[in-house]
């Protein structure tokens, strides 16, 4: 009975403690480096899952450990994120007593800076979906500002017919200058569907199996 006192009494301090605006910021910085650490995990367990097991060479537990190392990568990563950027924000707009559009800019940049700086194969693939993500929202606001008019006609199929060009066109003639996670994929594509030499690995594997290529 003692324990499930000290229990429920930890519990109400706790919640009383979560309802205290004054902490409101702190707090929201504490669970943004929750939620991004949560986010993150549930983002890169299946992608990094199905890749490794896809593209990856190696034993069973080798690919359980990339998995977990990627998956946590990413979770981390995430989660100091989000920890750095509520907390500058949270700063600039006490120090200014006001949040303005720069701050949320400014602190952005610094923890990218810090924590997606770094060029690995995780960050990069961040970046570069944020990157896409951006360039489709600034285009919707420049069009909602006025600075360009707004298409007489959807430019989705011009743009889905430069992005497949070009892509193509770098896979064939630039290879290196891909990621080395869209080279595996397109070399599976376009370059393993070349090569066979019976039924089964025609149809049934894209590869013979090693006891079948002697």
């Amino acid at each position: 009975m003692g324990g499930e006192t000290m229990l429920r009494t930890l519990l109400y301090t706790v919640n009383s403690l979560l309802q205290q605006r004054r902490y409101q910021a702190a707090l929201a910085v504490v669970k943004g480096f929750r939620n991004g650490a949560v986010y993150g995990a549930k983002i890169r367990a299946p992608h990094a899952l199905v890749m490794t097991f896809l593209f990856r060479s190696g034993s069973l537990r080798e690919k359980l450990k990339a998995i977990v190392r990627a998956t946590y990568t990413h979770s981390r990563n995430l989660a100091y994120f989000v920890f750095t950027y509520k907390g500058l924000l949270a700063l600039q707009s006490r120090m200014q007593g006001k949040k303005i559009p720069f701050h949320s800019f400014l602190a952005a940049c610094i923890g990218g800076w810090l924590v997606f700086g770094e060029n690995n194969n995780i960050n990069s693939q961040i970046n570069m979906y944020l990157l896409s993500r951006i360039l489709f929202g600034l285009s919707r606001l420049a069009v909602e500002k006025g600075y360009i008019p707004e298409p007489k006609q959807d430019p989705f199929p011009l743009f889905a017919a430069l992005v497949w060009g070009i892509v193509l066109w770098l896979f064939e003639y630039h290879r290196h200058t891909l990621q080395p996670s869209l080279q595996s994929s397109m070399t599976y594509l376009y370059d393993d569907s070349n090569v066979w030499h019976d039924v089964s690995d025609f149809l049934v594997y894209n590869k013979r199996p090693a006891t079948n290529q002697s």
